[in-house]
């Protein structure tokens, strides 16, 4: 008499696959040794199983709708026999207890493409502070892994492709069974003569070697936007490693290796330079050019009595400000730091002008002035510190 695999799932004849596999895994849930050991749970567990290789099967279940069995003279999961006996294998165990991945329904991971996307690739590009303020197209010789003009990414020699693997028959990967104290226990691995890829390559290409792609130098322009900094990433989509059998290449990235200016230092967006003036100019005052980065010369104007140390600021003299965006949204500033020069050197005509101008200001007794100084001078720093 054929056995009522339907009534075993607990599923009516007109079953859909999904509700076949629903009602097998919340039953091979319940039923694992490995959650119930109970040797009524492991007979159970093997109708179940069989049940579920007999339904998931086009062919056998329409044996079953025709009043037939299909298990009759091959392995039956009842009668004490292995609990696992016409089981599908490792990837039905997992479908079980965790479920397939996007519900495909397919039995284990299947093999995986030779085809794999190829890896990122980095490069270091040095630049002066003058190409990263105003941007640069800039051509540059990379070493990566390009697809193989000889087999066009395919791995096998012209004229000939791939064949199924012997060894795993297409699947990608082969099946052991070991024998513990919870039962016999199903472990996959990839397959060791095609690793994973489920065919082989009986004759791969002379080039390549099979890989789909060889290594070679290429010339890639980069265009560098205005407003780069030292250790920054320009990424080129596209131009990095091509990926094994030919496949998508990665991105190349390009870090900015910016080089130390003789005259401006960066602060972000902002620069500092050290602008000497004679100390007739920073007494008198005068308007003197001074050269920037970017905007070339500048009239910058000396306050008559400027002192040493006198920090100017032009407005948008700076770099340009580089948003994520890439696009370049105003400029930073510069700061001109004042330096007045007094001279180590004078003749007898110039020693007697300036005694003579001592002597009407009345500097010509040099004297300690007070300590009280401006808030946060030198002076204030060492009385608060001796205070603590």
């Amino acid at each position: 008499m054929a056995r009522d695999y339907y009534g075993i799932l607990g599923v009516a004849k007109n079953a859909t696959d999904q509700e076949i596999k629903r009602a097998y895994r919340k039953l091979a849930r319940e039923l694992h040794p490995d959650v119930n050991p109970s040797e009524d749970a492991q007979h159970r567990f093997g109708e179940v199983t069989t049940a579920y290789e007999v339904l998931s099967d086009p062919q056998k279940r329409k044996v079953v709708d025709l009043g037939g069995d299909p298990m009759d003279g091959g392995a039956r999961g009842g009668g004490g026999g292995d609990p696992f006996a016409g089981f599908g294998g490792l990837g039905d165990i997992m479908d079980a207890f965790f479920g397939a991945a996007g519900g495909g329904g397919g039995r284990g991971r299947g093999p995986r493409s030779r085809v794999q996307p190829g890896s990122d690739a980095l490069i270091r590009l040095g630049l002066t502070l003058e190409d990263c303020a105003t941007g640069v197209d800039r051509e540059i010789t990379v070493d990566t892994a390009i697809v193989c003009d000889l087999c066009r990414g395919a791995g096998a020699a012209e004229g000939t492709g791939t064949k199924t693997c012997d060894t795993c028959g297409g699947a990608g990967e082969v099946q052991s069974v070991q024998r513990s104290f919870l039962g016999q226990v199903v472990t996959a691995r990839p397959c060791p003569v095609c690793r994973g890829f489920g065919e082989v390559i009986p004759d791969p290409c002379r080039q390549c070697g099979g890989d789909g792609r060889v290594r070679a130098r290429r010339n890639v322009t980069a265009k560098i936007p205005p407003g780069v900094g030292d250790g920054m990433r320009i990424r080129l989509s596209g131009q990095g490693e091509v990926g094994p059998g030919g496949g998508p290449a990665g991105d190349l990235y390009v870090e900015i290796d910016e080089a130390p200016h003789e005259v401006f230092v960066r602060q972000g967006n902002d620069l500092h330079c050290n602008f000497r003036i004679p100390m007739t100019t920073a007494a008198l005052g005068a308007t003197v050019p001074i050269e920037t980065l970017i905007d070339g010369d500048y009239e910058l104007d000396i306050e008559p009595g400027t002192q040493p140390a006198t920090e100017l600021v032009l407005t948008a003299k700076g770099m340009p400000r580089l948003r994520s965006s890439g696009r370049v949204d105003g400029r930073g500033d510069l700061h001109v730091h004042i330096d007045v020069v007094v001279p180590t050197k004078l003749d007898d005509a110039q020693r007697d002008l300036l005694v003579e101008l001592a002597q009407q200001r009345g500097e010509d007794v040099p004297s300690l002035s007070s300590n009280g100084s401006k808030p946060g001078g030198l002076f204030s720093k060492l009385r608060t510190k001796n205070h603590r």
